[in-house]
């Protein structure tokens, strides 16, 4: 529940991939509807939304239900974080934020809560390749690959979209916190980092295609 459609559409795509269901809404009033009529599993709550703050809509929230609530805000006063716990917050983010951060806090407040993980448990397979979302591991020819939180966000957000061209723009305002040192060859260089990890030949890459003068693209 974010008034910037920008961190909606993030926040969609990261949970989405961690293989979670996922309903938004950009101001308090439609946010109090939502959690009234979909029963969610746990709540993300900006505080600065138009209308109804985040901290009133917290407030009505808690007459109506237990939810797992995490605040996520510009402000990193103490006062500010008091109130939100007072109020009946669980967790408190500070934009801008780690997205690796946020999906582990998600996933230890709704251990904690005694919640469910992913109501699905997703998987992309291909020729080669196992990608687990909801256990964020990934396999090459039966060999596990570590990489690193973002390095594996970039990969499950091509593969989950196989065939579909993306821009070095549209990978930034999906997959990292507005910020004014991200350059497009930010994604440049994670690209290249995932191909030396799982393509045979990084530079004839069998998966991650350079789409030339564009971006790129998962190849299944």
């Amino acid at each position: 529940m974010d008034d910037d459609s920008s961190v909606r559409t993030l926040l969609r795509r990261l949970l989405s991939i961690e293989g979670y269901e996922v309903d938004e809404a950009a101001d308090g009033a439609s946010a109090l509807e939502q959690a009234s009529s979909a029963d969610p599993h746990l709540v993300l709550l900006d505080v600065m939304m138009p209308g109804q703050d985040g901290l009133e809509v917290l407030e009505a929230l808690r007459r109506m239900s237990d939810v797992p609530v995490i605040l996520l805000t510009a402000k990193d006063q103490e006062a500010d974080r008091v109130l939100g716990f007072r109020l009946g917050a669980d967790d408190y983010v500070v934009k801008p934020f780690s997205t690796a951060e946020l999906m582990a806090r998600i996933a230890a407040l709704l251990r904690r809560s005694g919640r469910s993980r992913p109501r699905s448990h997703h998987e992309l397979v291909f020729d080669g390749l196992h990608i687990d979302l909801a256990r964020r591991e990934v396999t090459v020819r039966d060999r596990h690959v570590d990489l690193p939180a973002r390095e594996y966000e970039v990969l499950a957000f091509l593969a989950s979209s196989p065939g579909q061209t993306f821009t070095r723009e549209e990978m930034l305002d999906n997959l990292w916190p507005r910020s004014a040192h991200r350059l497009p060859a930010t994604v440049t260089e994670h690209v290249g980092r995932i191909r030396r990890r799982i393509e045979e030949n990084p530079e004839r890459p069998r998966w991650v295609r350079t789409v030339r003068g564009v971006g790129y693209r998962f190849e299944p």
